[in-house]
């Protein structure tokens, strides 16, 4: 893989996102297959105890990359996104090993939700989680309208979707969603101790009661993710998205007529 780097510690498989071209690992046609690919080989062979995925440099990734974007106006593209994001997600579920998401820097967009669907976070105090689809003119897809809701309640989910507001990592750490945050440069070690604790559990037990707890978030997906997804693929096609954009290009403030 070009965008992602594996390497193996001990009873810990790592990955790390290290786009070549995007400093801030912003997701474009490379890293969304390589992602995929990533999560269906985790699926069939972890290669140990437990995984930790994390990012190189300024973001763990800032979301989707608008130079990429204009390529999924093409009808002829969309269904195949279709399918290979919500492979990706069920794929990053069914990873019978616990997957603990170091967050270098921000999360956003399907960045947010592969690391919300995993099993521990561990926050740089810098970072951010954010769903910014809507403010791009975008439906909330990658997973995102299932596993806000399931972690922060509808109401609070909303807010956060529908504004594209941040979850800092402060309050990340006081509603439970991360388990511990630290300076940007701990990281990687704190994040790989939550991992070695996770690997030294009897595995039976681990990879069962994850299976359990995960078929929760897999109902939700169920109910959402499908549903997101259709909604979602319209808006690549749409004016709203166009410009919002046309406006992030041009540094202007957009206006939408929703259509």
């Amino acid at each position: 893989m070009q965008a992602i780097s594996l390497h193996q510690d001990g009873d810990v498989t790592v990955a790390t996102l290290r786009h070549p071209t995007s400093p801030m690992n912003a997701v474009d046609e490379l890293l969304h297959d390589e992602l995929a690919e990533l999560c269906n080989m985790l699926r069939r062979d972890p290669g140990g105890r437990a995984v930790l995925l994390t990012g190189e440099g300024k973001a763990f990734s800032a979301g989707g990359d608008f130079d990429w974007f204009p390529t999924l106006r093409d009808p002829a593209a969309l269904p195949a996104l279709h399918r290979a994001a919500k492979q990706m997600i069920w794929d990053l579920l069914d990873i019978d090993v616990p997957v603990v998401c170091g967050l270098n820097g921000a999360a956003a967009g399907l960045g947010a939700s592969i690391a919300l669907l995993t099993d521990v976070i561990v926050m740089s105090e810098r970072a951010v989680i954010v769903d910014p689809h809507v403010n791009v003119g975008l439906v909330a897809g990658d997973g995102g309208a299932a596993v806000w809701p399931l972690l922060l309640g509808p109401l609070a989910a909303k807010r956060h979707l529908l504004l594209g507001e941040p979850l800092r990592a402060d309050e990340a750490l006081r509603l439970g969603i991360a388990a511990e945050v630290c300076p940007p440069e701990q990281v990687t070690e704190r994040a790989m101790a939550w991992a070695r604790r996770l690997a030294a559990q009897p595995p039976l037990a681990v990879r069962g009661t994850k299976q359990a707890v995960n078929a929760q978030l897999k109902q939700a997906l169920l109910t959402s993710f499908d549903v997101s997804t259709a909604l979602e693929m319209p808006c690549f096609l749409s004016h709203d998205h166009a410009e919002a954009i046309d406006a992030i290009n041009e540094r202007r403030v957009p206006h939408f007529e929703g259509r």
